[in-house]
């Protein structure tokens, strides 16, 4: 299996659905996961609307396609990337896709790529429908790339559902009993017989099971942090390799506390 670095990308925008006014995040979130060696974006340049899309087009290498909307209430662009993603696919020139939409019309588009094998990374408002977001390898959120980490809010079980923001006004989602049990379950399906497991691989088990997962939507960086803000239900170990920089992180999920019963006396 190649390295996650030299895998080959295909970016497919879809201009009637993604804000522009951060390409740039994007496109570098993309370089995290491999090379995008082919960059579409899809819309009627003839409408007003997408026009803001036209001035970083250039700067960032992005291939404008033409759709016209033939009927009114269509979206014509969506049909334009399935057919050329499914070109794109038989060419066997890439190693997967992103797919850059908040259209739950590339549900199956996303499934059918994965069924090939192709890995398939989404990127949208947090809007998308649900369908959508499960039916890629991982998706990312619009709102919290290059967002400023903020420190959360602890948010009360009783109002789980109300969001806290960021100075930039960008949502942050609560740390619900959800969350939490989904976390502790991963380490507890990873963990060896002492109870740990290994951070980087429990990282790796959320996605698949949640791909909509980033530390990002509570407000954290990284992983690390989001588990040292629940210092209530984890522990977290820092291991040093010997003459080496290199540093491995476990995290453990610390037993609950119950209040033992003494034992009945007789009088």
């Amino acid at each position: 299996m190649k390295e996650k670095d030299e895998l080959k990308l295909a970016v497919l925008i879809d201009a009637d659905n993604i804000p522009y006014s951060n390409v740039k995040g994007m496109l570098d979130e993309i370089a995290k996961f491999g090379v995008p060696t082919i960059k579409r974006i899809y819309g009627d340049w003839t409408k007003p609307g997408i026009s803001g899309w036209k001035n970083v087009l250039l700067e960032h290498a992005i291939t404008p396609i033409q759709q016209y909307s033939y009927t009114t209430g269509k979206n014509a662009t969506d049909s334009a990337m399935i057919i050329d993603a499914m070109d794109i696919l038989h060419s066997g020139k890439v190693d997967g896709f992103c797919i850059v939409s908040s259209d739950s019309d590339f549900t199956r588009l996303a499934t059918r790529l994965r069924e090939s094998g192709m890995l398939v990374i989404g990127i949208g408002e947090k809007k998308t429908p649900h369908p959508f977001i499960v039916a890629c390898d991982k998706f990312i959120y619009i709102e919290i790339i290059d967002a400023p980490e903020t420190k959360p809010v602890k948010t009360p079980q009783s109002k789980v559902n109300k969001t806290a923001q960021t100075p930039a006004g960008n949502e942050i989602s609560p740390i619900d009993d959800g969350i939490i049990q989904t976390l502790k379950s991963t380490v507890n399906d990873l963990a060896d017989e002492s109870g740990w497991a290994s951070l980087a691989e429990v990282g790796g088990m959320i996605n698949k099971k949640k791909p909509d997962f980033d530390p990002r939507n509570y407000g954290f960086s990284k992983l690390t942090q989001l588990f040292k803000s629940l210092s209530n239900h984890f522990e977290i170990d820092i291991r040093e390799v010997e003459n080496s920089k290199v540093k491995y992180i476990y995290v453990k999920t610390k037993k609950s506390k119950r209040a033992k019963k003494k034992p009945a006396t007789s009088e």
